[in-house]
């Protein structure tokens, strides 16, 4: 049930490759400002509180992690988790204690130095323990497991879990938890953040420009090689590609590139490097279970039948998704589900007509018909990568006698909109920062979780949350997870109805970006970015 890019990707990769090889034969340059568009503007530039890469993609680049995603591995696993501010780290004999050892020296960017109090004060906010609240909190149930962070010197810290948890180092890799000063209020982060990364912020004009400069005083000797990054905001992505096709950019925004869009790039950039390939990004319907007639569970049933996932692909990426569960698929995807497996889930089996014929079944049985359809607004955020997918879900709806009428919401307001559950039904992107089902399932499906826009809280299921969790062999946790993944898909949760793929592409003279397969949060950093002029 995947649906692959042959051509286009084949062309991507091999323009990768050679881009790679032709940087790591030449010695990297210092000097020259990146411009890259950034396609809307973010609501602040707090990573911690927001849930868009919108916000990773410029700001990531002015904080550093206790460890990290190497940022020229293409796949995120643990084998590619390196040390930043930690300098090492070491599990306990029982699992139930993570001791990092701090880098010295790190100073932010005002001139502070960096200790492992900013870490425990970091994970207060987290965890809201201290005196300083985000104003929102996406994340708490990442590490809802942490009992303590134990600051044992100024350059030793200790993670105390209530039960072993593989997967802590890499939530604590993911381009979403960098470390915050405990000097700094979570105000000031929003519009004026302080970090210890290689990069400092200068100016963040709502709906026109975010810049950076380097970091004169960053603990890395000889980085960033880029002197500063020039963020424009266009919104209009035809206009923003025709910006860079014109040299006017060095870089698109990530994976914001369609298969024909960067066919119309390569026709009149043929030097340019192109990558595309899937980013651990997931479209989904959701559904609010609280707001009548939706809190019946047969209406979303029927919704979740109406799809065709085949024809989304085929309309948006011509051909070139993956259809998956809650988690990325494999290759690219390291938890994902199989195919074998997928065919039995609700929605799921590919003869459409049968699907649609039983949703409108169930429609009809509660006194809905072609002549007396369901009305509801069909909310989504106001950028391309959602309005599309969003007017195709509502031409699906029509089949089971539900009439949508699209609500498309500014970026700033989205993710809000939906976390306070003002929505009835909604066309939503996922992207998965971190490719862990402790990650995916808490985030997404716990029921106290921030991030659970459709309100979906099955207790007994959240148990199987904790189990795959402490499991440390990892085909029998695939199991786990794939049974979970099962049942959410079954419940209606959040339907998922396909995993993206999408481009990024950039000027010859740039050299050092790698676009991750299996997130789309975690590679932005920057400091390896070099210009060749």
């Amino acid at each position: 049930m995947s649906h692959r890019p042959i051509r286009i990707l084949a062309t991507a990769v091999l323009a990768v490759t050679m881009g790679v090889g032709a940087a790591l034969a030449q010695q990297p340059k210092s000097g020259g400002t990146l411009r890259v568009y950034q396609r809307d503007s973010p609501a602040s530039a707090s990573i911690h509180e927001e849930a868009t890469y919108s916000t990773n993609v410029p700001f990531m680049s002015l904080f550093n992690n206790l460890v990290m995603f190497k940022q020229d591995v293409p796949q995120n696993n643990d084998a590619s988790i390196i040390p930043e501010l930690a300098t090492s780290w070491a599990w306990s004999a029982d699992n139930l204690a993570l001791t990092f050892k701090l880098r010295d020296g790190v100073k932010w960017h005002d001139g502070k130095p960096f200790t492992a109090a900013d870490v425990k004060c970091t994970f207060d906010m987290l965890q809201e323990k201290g005196t300083e609240k985000f104003r929102k909190n996406p994340r708490k149930l990442w590490y809802q497991n942490v009992l303590d962070v134990v600051p044992n010197s100024a350059t030793e810290v200790t993670f105390k879990l209530g039960r072993p948890q593989p997967s802590l180092l890499s939530l604590l890799a993911s381009g979403y938890t960098p470390m915050y000063p405990c000097h700094a209020t979570p105000a000031q982060q929003r519009t004026k953040p302080i970090g210890t990364g290689p990069f400092k912020l200068v100016e963040f004009k709502q709906n026109e420009v975010i810049r950076m400069v380097k970091n004169p005083d960053y603990w890395k000797p000889g980085r960033p090689y880029l002197d500063g990054i020039e963020m424009p905001i266009i919104t209009n992505r035809s206009t923003a590609m025709l910006a860079f096709m014109a040299g006017k950019l060095d870089m698109t925004f990530p994976t914001e590139v369609t298969a024909p869009l960067m066919r119309d790039i390569k026709s009149q950039m043929p030097k340019a490097v192109c990558v595309f390939g899937p980013s651990n990004v997931n479209e989904n319907l959701i559904v609010n279970r609280e707001k009548p007639p939706f809190d019946n569970v047969d209406i979303r049933r029927a919704m979740a039948l109406s799809l065709d996932r085949k024809a989304f692909i085929d309309i948006l990426f011509e051909g070139q998704a993956d259809i998956g569960g809650s988690l990325l698929p494999p290759p690219n995807g390291v938890w994902g589900m199989p195919e074998s497996q997928m065919r039995d889930m609700l929605g799921y089996d590919p003869d459409i007509a049968k699907n649609r014929a039983a949703g409108r079944a169930i429609m009809e049985k509660l006194g809905y018909s072609a002549t007396n359809r369901l009305k509801v607004k069909v909310s989504t955020r106001n950028i391309p990568a959602y309005r599309d997918p969003a007017v195709i879900l509502i031409d699906h709806l029509k089949e089971i006698h539900i009439e949508g009428e699209l609500d498309p919401v500014d970026t700033s307001l989205w993710f809000s909109k939906v976390a306070r559950k003002d929505y009835s039904v909604g066309l939503n992107l996922t992207g998965n920062a971190v490719d862990d089902p402790d990650q995916t399932f808490y985030e997404n499906f716990a029921c106290k979780s921030e991030r659970n826009y459709s309100e979906y809280c099955n207790p007994e299921l959240e148990k199987l949350f904790d189990k795959q969790s402490s499991e440390t062999n990892v085909e029998a946790r695939k199991k786990l997870v794939w049974e979970i993944d099962r049942r959410i898909q079954d419940d209606v949760a959040r339907p998922v109805i396909l995993h993206i793929h999408a481009g990024t592409c950039w000027a010859p003279e740039l050299r050092g970006f790698t676009q991750m397969v299996n997130s789309s949060y975690n590679g932005y950093r920057f400091e390896e970015l070099w210009l060749d002029r």
